[in-house]
């Protein structure tokens, strides 16, 4: 998120003299044209939204079970918020005591709250938004599909391009809106520092929206699955089913809202972190530099816009070669706008915008690739998923063992090619700064990194658009099938269907690789931050009469995995991310085992309900989901918050004796800094940052497992559904069901709080590192 003192430290002995001819009048205009983007995008989405609910909304039957999922997710949404906005509030106190501890950060402390809680509002607001247009676009879709693959096809990646271009515009307009009323026109090089909070307050949001969301959709699925296709051997959206709406409403809330909020958090993370790095560099790029970002977020939009619009397909077509068209054309344009802002913005003495551009190509190539590596691994006519189905021959034991071992191979090419990314794009931001006089190559290095996340982000919204396009063609298909419509329809949303279980697959890949690219350049900020606090430290000691030593080219940037305070911190960070999916997923169990015996009991207490002549009872089965998922996310979502701080806090106590570097030299010269003879204690800081560090990467493995995973088991059981090896209801058949039971807590719930959980941990130390120093 920031990167604080990184490039400041290095500047600050620089001979490099500010250069007036950049351009604060260009820069002012950057900023509007940002913003103007922004409205225009929240103004195209208000249209898009009106022509999708202006569609043929289908029959009776169809709008009645429309109407119910409609109204048990807005019902889940409110009470889930209300719950996120309380715990918000009491982060919120604790940020402004944390940054109140430093003399540095206190002056901050206010708009740090407020920028957290305006990250808070416009999180929850881009969820809001997503979920609440997809269950009104479930049924134009389904009704388009009576008459019109394209027509359905179309109407449901528009409802989904009306969350991706809010989602993006809101953190667009949030971000840019935040840096003007902060003064960020007159004190350009300040202001970003105080956005830290906007980010922070997004990812708190996004975690608990998404870990609920996950619970509520995967128990109500799963339950759903058990009982009525396993034991009553019933279709999955049959109206005799009583879990079908809680199924379908989980869609919604989980997909739609919980992925809205997740992609919110990571543009918004993202601007301010390269924001803050474009100050740190103001001297080299002017205003323009900081604004870079933004620019690059509102070419997103611009290139989304025009992807969505030239998807087409035919009665014959796979939706998905249809969907990836838009996705080359909006690429494609975002390369071509990202170009013109690169040597538009990012030019200065010294500098060689070619190679910057190369690293925004790096983040793009990374962003095809992710999606490419995910639709290897989730969609059918490849090896992976193929090997399922035929493991699913001989039982779900079987199915199980090959699922598994899919998901532990897919981390490795995603590995491969973020490691490309972070060395080619370092190497490219020290060739494109070589001639920067007095800035090390290690921030050079670093800057390119940061341009390669916003590369990689630069597709934000139309990837939003097919992931949230995925919920809306599940909810068309049920709507379908429970009103009875003919066979003919539901083979054009089987269609859809499957194309959404891949785009919602690709999304979470997509979104898990953004965070990785960036786990590099927010452990590298929070290691500068400690530095800059310890430095701030020893000036008010020494304003105070105390004698203070910092030992030349000191630098808070070697984390010894062999002190014993930061190798528990490691571990504690690893064990995190599995402890964290544990609960996520027992989770899901619980929550399912009470979806499981209520339709059981309703089977029982009304025999009429399996034969056709009584409904069952839908709002109580999506009453019991929705008390249980939000009771149970509070604990893993605590967990998340709560452990790096209790980390740094405790482990700030422990004596020096834990510190190897506390100590002095052969000739008397002390390693680390100093007060009045006395080592600044750093385990507390240096346990965090063990934390972070292995954390992530355990995270961002885990999570790929995950969501790649559990897409490979769904998407075999949807192809063994389509009628091959034996099709519905058979063995094989049965054996994928229990197979996707397994995967669902794992793409659903587990894998995508993972990879929020991951940008959280980085946001909050940066935010409360004031607590550990």
């Amino acid at each position: 998120m920031q990167v604080i003192g990184l490039f400041v430290s290095a500047l600050q002995s620089s001979n490099i003299t500010y250069n007036t001819q950049l351009g604060d009048a260009d820069g002012r205009l950057y900023l509007w044209i940002a913003i103007a983007v922004a409205l225009l995008a929240l103004t195209l989405a208000f249209v898009l939204a009106r022509l999708v609910i202006a569609a043929d909304a289908g029959t009776p039957e169809m709008q009645a079970i429309s109407n119910a999922i409609r109204e048990g997710a807005e019902a889940f949404l409110k009470r889930q918020y209300r719950t996120i906005g309380m715990i918000a509030l009491v982060l919120a106190v604790a940020v402004f005591v944390g940054y109140h501890l430093s003399p540095r950060t206190a002056p901050y402390a206010a708009k740090t709250v407020v920028s957290f809680l305006v990250g808070a509002i416009c999180s929850g607001l881009a969820g809001f938004t997503g979920m609440y247009c997809s269950i009104r676009a479930n049924i134009r879709a389904a009704s388009a599909a009576r008459s019109s693959l394209d027509r359905a096809l179309k109407l449901a990646l528009r409802g989904g391009a009306v969350t991706g271009l809010v989602v993006v515009a809101l953190s667009l307009l949030g971000v840019a809106s935040l840096f003007l009323f902060f003064g960020g026109l007159d004190h350009p090089q300040a202001v970003p520092f105080q956005l830290v909070g906007f980010g922070f307050g997004a990812s708190l949001v996004a975690l608990f929206a998404q870990l609920g969301g996950g619970i509520y959709t995967k128990a109500a699925d799963v339950g759903a699955d058990l009982v009525g296709k396993v034991e009553a051997g019933i279709p999955e959206d049959d109206p005799r089913n009583p879990a079908v709406i809680a199924d379908l409403v989980g869609d919604n809330v989980g997909d739609c809202a919980g992925r809205g909020a997740d992609i919110f958090e990571s543009t918004a993370a993202e601007n301010v972190g390269a924001m803050i790095l474009g100050a740190a560099l103001y001297p080299v790029f002017g205003l323009k530099g900081i604004l870079f970002p933004l620019i690059v977020l509102a070419i997103n939009l611009i290139a989304s816009i025009v992807g969505v619009f030239v998807v087409s397909t035919n009665e014959t077509e796979d939706p998905m070669r249809a969907l990836n068209r838009g996705f080359y054309v909006t690429s494609l344009l975002a390369l071509i706008g990202f170009g013109a802002a690169g040597y538009a913005m990012l030019n200065g003495p010294g500098v060689q915008p070619i190679w910057l551009l190369g690293c925004g190509v790096v983040g793009l190539v990374t962003a095809f690739l992710f999606v490419w590596i995910t639709q290897y691994y989730t969609e059918a006519r490849y090896r992976p998923v193929m090997s399922i189905v035929k493991a699913s021959q001989t039982g779900p034991a079987t199915n199980i063992i090959s699922g598994l071992a899919v998901g532990m191979e897919t981390p490795a090419m995603p590995v491969v090619v973020i490691s490309a990314a972070l060395l080619l794009s370092y190497y490219f931001g020290v060739q494109g700064l070589a001639d920067v006089a007095s800035v090390s190559n290690f921030a050079k290095g670093i800057y390119g990194t940061a341009i390669a996340t916003k590369g990689m982000l630069s597709c934000a919204a139309y990837i939003l658009a097919m992931d949230t396009f995925g919920p809306i063609t599940d909810n068309a298909g049920g709507i379908i099938e429970m009103s009875e419509q003919p066979d003919s329809v539901r083979d054009r949303t089987d269609k859809l269907d499957s194309a959404g279980n891949t785009t919602k697959a690709l999304t979470k890949g997509y979104a898990i690789g953004s965070a990785s690219l960036a786990a590099f350049l927010l452990f590298s900020a929070y290691l500068e931050e400690i530095k800059s606090l310890v430095t701030d430290k020893l000036n008010v000691a020494q304003a105070a009469g105390l004698t203070v030593s910092m030992p030349a080219g000191w630098s808070f940037n070697n984390i010894n995995l062999a002190q014993i305070p930061i190798f528990v911190g490691a571990l504690l960070g690893a064990m995190l991310t599995y402890l964290f999916s544990s609960l996520a997923i027992k989770a899901v169990g619980r929550t399912a085992q009470m979806v499981v015996q209520d339709v059981r009991d309703q089977f029982r207490e009304n025999p009429g309900i399996m034969e056709g002549t009584s409904k069952p009872n839908y709002a109580r089965c999506v009453n019991i989901v929705t008390t249980a998922a939000l009771k149970e996310m509070v604990i893993p979502g605590l967990l998340a918050v709560g452990l790096p701080v209790a980390v740094g806090l405790i482990f700030k106590h422990f004596s020096q004796s834990y510190q190897a570097n506390a100590s002095i030299d052969s000739v008397g010269v002390a390693l680390v800094p100093t007060i009045s003879g006395v080592a600044v204690n750093l385990n507390g800081a240096e346990a965090v940052a063990g934390l972070l560090m292995v954390g992530t990467i355990s995270g961002v493995l885990l999570a790929m497992l995950m969501n790649n995973g559990g897409g490979a088991w769904d998407n075999a059981k949807k192809y063994i559904e389509t009628g091959k090896f034996g099709g519905k209801k058979s063995d094989t058949h049965k054996a994928a069901v229990v197979g996707d039971t397994v995967g669902d807590p794992f793409k659903d719930t587990a894998g995508p709080s993972l990879h929020v959980l991951i940008k959280l941990l980085a946001t909050i130390t940066l935010v409360l590192a004031p607590l550990f120093v």
